[in-house]
């Protein structure tokens, strides 16, 4: 059922059960409900594929888990991404975020549309599904802050040592080679990652090197990664983002859970960074005990 109601752009309440979690030390390994983006489905066969980046406790212990464990799983839930006909796409994805969009990618292309996706990455051994990308796009720019470059393997893609928003203005200016199609005319941007990688494309854009390459009218939007526990649409509220209208001034608050594919030109980017922040302090202590189980007891990672 789930595999069937999937649409690309949603996401997953994923957790194990607590009462078949091991208790270490005292201490009971269990999983807080994580939000995993749906990277495909198979409705014939009932499979469902998520990918977690592992960060924080609970999506550490992902990588503990064993076949045939059992496993809570809801949704999907958010708003499936919004796919025009016929338009000039550009997806910035960064990271993990690269999860998420290379499905989205897909839809776009199969609706008309003329993809360019920008692939932002740490390193070149952080890159997973390679394939599925290329399939995805028109052209693929794929880009490393430092180090190797991750190589090009498709005559029309492209390479870049460097941050997104210096990949992307290479591009407008053609210094990369040819585009698939002129930056001015791109009718949509989505972009996928960090709160920091969002809000600099996000400033790039709208006041930064990309002003004069997003001089026509085009939507823009964010995929926003609030915090969120409940995940069944504006019920705990965890998850509210402040938007800020640029031209009034007005102040208002969406539930993130309910449609993470906001306008970035509303979305308060700092109260964004300090929303992620605001448990830091107990996240770190919770990442160092778990390294300490895993030594003490010899976890086997997955």
């Amino acid at each position: 059922m789930k595999a069937c109601k999937f649409h690309p752009g949603e996401f997953f309440r994923f957790q194990n059960f607590e009462s078949l979690s091991p208790v270490l030390d005292g201490t009971r390994v269990n999983q807080e409900g994580i939000a995993l983006t749906g990277a495909w489905v198979d409705p014939e066969q009932g499979l469902l594929s998520m990918i977690a980046l592992e960060f924080g406790v609970s999506s550490r212990l992902c990588s503990f888990l064993k076949k045939d464990d059992r496993v809570v799983v809801t949704g999907p839930t958010g708003c499936p991404s919004e796919i025009g006909h016929g338009e000039n796409v550009i997806l910035c994805g960064g990271g993990l975020g690269n999860a998420v969009l290379f499905s989205i990618a897909r839809a776009m292309k199969d609706a008309g549309n003329k993809v360019v996706y920008f692939a932002g990455y740490k390193k070149p051994s952080d890159v997973f599904h390679r394939d599925k990308v290329e399939e995805a796009c028109d052209q693929v720019i794929w880009s490393v802050d430092v180090g190797e470059p991750i190589r090009a393997r498709r005559p029309q893609d492209r390479h870049f040592v460097g941050n997104i928003v210096q990949s992307m203005l290479a591009w407008a200016k053609g210094e990369l080679g040819d585009t698939a199609f002129p930056m001015k005319t791109t009718n949509r941007i989505l972009v996928i990652g960090s709160d920091r990688m969002m809000a600099a494309v996000k400033a790039a854009r709208t006041e930064g090197v990309l002003k004069e390459y997003f001089c026509g009218a085009h939507e823009a939007l964010a995929s926003i990664n609030s915090p969120m526990q409940c995940m069944m649409k504006e019920i705990c509220a965890q998850c509210l983002q402040r938007h800020i209208d640029p031209e009034t001034g007005k102040e208002s608050y969406v539930f993130t859970c309910f449609n993470q594919d906001q306008k970035m030109d509303l979305v308060d980017w700092k109260h964004l960074n300090e929303r992620l922040r605001q448990n830091t302090v107990a996240e770190k202590l919770s990442n160092q005990w778990l390294d300490y189980l895993i030594k003490k007891h010899n976890l086997e990672h997955v």
